[in-house]
């Protein structure tokens, strides 16, 4: 039985309740001088729910009108309820009466409740599962409870599609979530078949764009189908074609697969990328705020962007960082800008609000060189010119090493810079590794 559920349980001559608990009392119901008929359920009903229909629950429950019940069988259908996950608390009550049963389920539905997500059953469309799903899960809606037994339940009424279409794969499931997190929801998987992708397209791309679509697909090559690998491919390297020609608010559905060859060795599929661009953009302005260490003039230059042209976000996001770096070179090793779009539907026009936080300056802290002999790590040293105290120019290791790796000494060797920020004495300590090229 499951914890954390309160105790219902109440005796009377013809009549009882019982509620979810870890050790409920024993209870007999006397019902002596019945007629056999009392003992048929004639009706159901289901108070405190609102996300399941009654004919669900029943369903869930185990019971249907007609059988012959007792006690038991209340108790038994309370605690599949209970294990599902679905409920936070499930009690009962019942009546016999000549014509026959009569119930009435109490419950209180768990408001904790994560999507079901279907990362590679290309065999089923998302529709088609639901269907299924709903058909030999009766509680199932989309929506699963992060403990009880609906997951499984779940679980097995998938792999016994698989088996209907006699495919060797096993249903996985995962608790998925970002990182450190709260999860954000289940996903099943098969494992054990290949699935590849053979050929891809793109619904809801406009001439324009197509070609550029489908040069990244083919720079993607030969690939196994998997929708939680393909999601981020599509905001890695399909939005991005949007986002350059100003479609700031593009959108791309999940890839939907359908299946073109099937050999026992493995599965080819063609995949679907729905996109919906929205509305292309162009720059009406641009704002600076935040910065006192560099005016306007000094850092608008980075900016690639014009006024009346598409805003190409990509080559924002690329103008801001190289406009970031420069605060490096004074010590800034904190600062960021952020980018604020103020979108103007009617014109199709967005003015870029950019903030900047330049945060603290930072001094040179600690230098280790390590990889090379005594008398090398000595000479290198009092060649690096930044000093203890000294501001830190975020651009000097990388001209040191440039310029060390051209000594005659150092000629077939490498090296590599660990740069680690102290928050307490805002200092950075430099770590410079050494290793020679292997032949």
């Amino acid at each position: 039985m499951r914890r954390g559920i309160p105790a219902l349980f109440f005796a009377m001559l013809l009549a009882a309740t019982i509620a979810i608990s870890q050790n409920p009392p024993a209870h007999k119901s006397s019902n002596k001088g019945l007629p056999g008929s009392a003992f048929k359920l004639i009706s159901v009903q289901v108070k405190g729910a609102s996300r399941y229909k009654q004919a669900q629950i029943v369903a869930a429950a185990g019971l249907t009108l007609g059988q012959t019940v007792s006690e038991d069988d209340f108790k038994s259908a309370v605690q599949k309820l209970g294990d599902t996950g679905a409920f936070t608390e499930v009690a009962y009550t019942f009546r016999y009466s000549a014509e026959g049963t009569k119930l009435e389920l109490q419950i209180a539905e768990n408001g904790q409740l994560v999507p079901a997500r279907f990362d590679n059953l290309v065999w089923f469309s998302d529709q088609e599962l639901l269907e299924k799903l709903q058909a030999r899960v009766p509680l199932f809606q989309g929506q699963l409870p992060l403990s009880g037994n609906l997951i499984d339940q779940v679980s097995e009424a998938l792999q016994s599609f698989l088996d209907e279409k006699n495919l060797q794969g096993k249903i996985d499931y995962l608790r998925t979530a970002k990182q450190n997190g709260p999860i954000e929801a289940i996903a099943f998987s098969v494992s054990g078949l290949k699935i590849t992708v053979r050929d891809t397209e793109f619904p809801g791309a406009a001439p324009a764009e197509l070609p550029l679509l489908q040069a990244v697909a083919k720079k993607q090559g030969e690939q196994d189908f998997q929708r939680s690998i393909l999601r981020v491919q599509e905001d890695m390297n399909f939005l991005p074609v949007y986002l350059a020609r100003g479609y700031l608010k593009a959108s791309f559905g999940d890839a939907q697969a359908k299946v073109a060859q099937d050999t026992p060795e493995e599965t080819f599929v063609d995949v679907a990328y729905p996109v919906e661009p929205g509305r292309q953009y162009k720059v009406a302005e641009i704002h600076w705020a935040g910065n006192s260490v560099f005016p306007d003039e000094r850092l608008q230059p980075f900016l690639h962007l014009q006024a009346g042209q598409p805003a190409n976000a990509v080559q924002l996001a690329d103008d801001l960082e190289a406009a970031r770096k420069i605060y490096g070179t004074r010590g800034y090793l904190a600062a960021n800008i952020h980018s604020v779009p103020e979108f103007n539907d009617e014109a199709s026009t967005v003015s870029y609000h950019l903030r900047v936080h330049e945060g603290d300056v930072y001094h040179m802290g600690d230098l280790e060189i390590r990889g090379v002999d005594t008398r090398t790590t000595a000479r290198l040293v009092e060649l690096w010119k930044l000093h203890a105290g000294d501001v830190f120019d975020d651009t000097y290791p990388k001209s040191f090493l440039d310029a060390s790796l051209k000594d005659p000494s150092l000629v077939g060797w490498t090296a590599s810079v660990r740069q680690s920020l102290n928050e307490s004495d805002k200092t950075a300590d430099i770590s410079i590794h050494f290793e020679a090229v292997k032949k």
